[in-house]
């Protein structure tokens, strides 16, 4: 990397740093002469139509696009016939932040992840924490080039021990994810996805073989919320789910409860027995608190009566690994062992204060405590 390179991303850094953190997401001030840039990468998934159409393959629309227009997410477009990525490597906002904020609970805690986002997202939920960027076009904030190799370099500087592409929704931004990732193996540096799970199969195998753990967020567990709420659809999630889960990726499961929208207890019982049928009882399922934000300012924050109950079904519906999050101090912040019960990783918001996981394993009676611990 040059000199100049460095100086510049040193003070896009710097000033991105000031301002995740506060709040890691908003887009970065003072940067008005990098606004309205945007990449030309060619896409990788997709295929041309006749008469200079093209049809992306990269999650579930599987848009058709014109010449000059762009797809559902507003972050590709149809050049001449050619499909391009407009966000390759086109970098909005950063965060050196916990692994526990993702959340990833059994996926090293402690540790901390170097997390990028760019613009846009492929739906559009009403209750979205980071619209600031996520429903935003690439060219309507601020953002600055970095090379996969320069994020590794900043991830290792600041001795992060994994990437993880958040904030927005990083399938938009495959192409980047996979070319940082499979350069992060070369150099003992992990990635993890935090996404919605709304994807197409073959670019999630792809990404499979550079990955090294993979959050989604279920939504609900009904078609109507998806169509509603969310902007999108529910069985491709599940499939998504089923595929990680036949490619041995780590999965963790976050459920925001939204009141009245999607905290029906019965269909919370229908989603658990999916969960243990379809995926096993030690993936973590994390419910999450809501609080008023962007669409969905007239509702209340979730009653945490209502996520003791939730995670009631999901310890009594079978599954080892039920969280409550959200809720800084709460028990179901804490990991338990399942054979001995005793508190294994214990924590309040984002702080681990005791970890007793040994080799992978309870260090009170040995039992096997799933996840990614080295």
């Amino acid at each position: 990397m040059s000199e100049e390179n460095l100086i510049s991303r040193r003070k896009f850094l710097k000033t991105s740093a000031a301002v995740a953190a506060g709040v890691s997401l908003v887009p970065i001030p003072g940067f008005s002469k990098s606004r309205g840039k945007l990449s030309r990468k060619e896409a990788r998934y997709y295929k041309k139509l006749p008469d200079k159409r093209v049809q992306c393959e990269l999650c579930p629309w599987h848009c058709v696009v014109g010449p000059g227009q762009r797809g559902h997410c507003e972050v590709r477009k149809n050049i001449n016939g050619t499909y391009y990525s407009l966000v390759y490597g086109r970098i909005a906002a950063y965060h050196n932040d916990p692994i526990e904020k993702k959340p990833l609970f059994h996926f090293l805690p402690g540790s901390t992840a170097f997390s990028i986002a760019t613009a846009g997202c492929n739906v559009d939920c009403k209750f979205c924490q980071n619209w600031e960027i996520a429903q935003r076009k690439p060219e309507e904030i601020p953002n600055v080039a970095f090379s996969p190799e320069e994020i590794i370099y900043y991830a290792k500087r600041w001795n992060c021990q994994s990437i993880a592409y958040t904030y927005n929704e990083p399938t938009i931004f495959t192409e980047f994810i996979y070319d940082v990732a499979a350069r992060g193996r070369k150099e003992e540096v992990k990635s993890v996805v935090i996404s919605n799970g709304f994807i197409s199969k073959k670019p999630l195998l792809d990404l499979c073989k550079v990955l090294d753990a993979y959050k989604v967020d279920l939504k609900a567990f009904t078609e109507d919320y998806y169509r509603n709420v969310v902007g999108g659809k529910l069985s491709p999630v599940l499939n998504t789910l089923v595929t990680l889960k036949s490619q041995g990726m780590w999965n963790e499961i976050v459920y925001l409860v939204v009141p009245t929208l999607n905290d029906d207890e019965k269909k919370v019982k229908e989603m658990v027995k999916w969960i243990l049928r379809e995926l096993g009882p030690d993936v973590p399922l994390h419910f999450s608190r809501f609080y008023p934000k962007y669409k969905l300012k007239n509702l209340p924050p979730t009653q945490v009566s209502t996520l003791d109950r939730l995670r009631n079904i999901g310890l009594d519906g079978g599954l080892h690994y039920v969280y409550v999050g959200n809720v800084p101090g709460h028990p179901g912040e804490n990991t338990y062992c399942p054979n001995c019960h005793k508190l294994i990783i214990g924590r309040v918001g984002y702080q681990i204060f005791e970890n007793h996981i040994v080799d992978g394993k309870c260090g009170f009676c040995g039992q096997k405590i799933p996840g990614v611990w080295e």
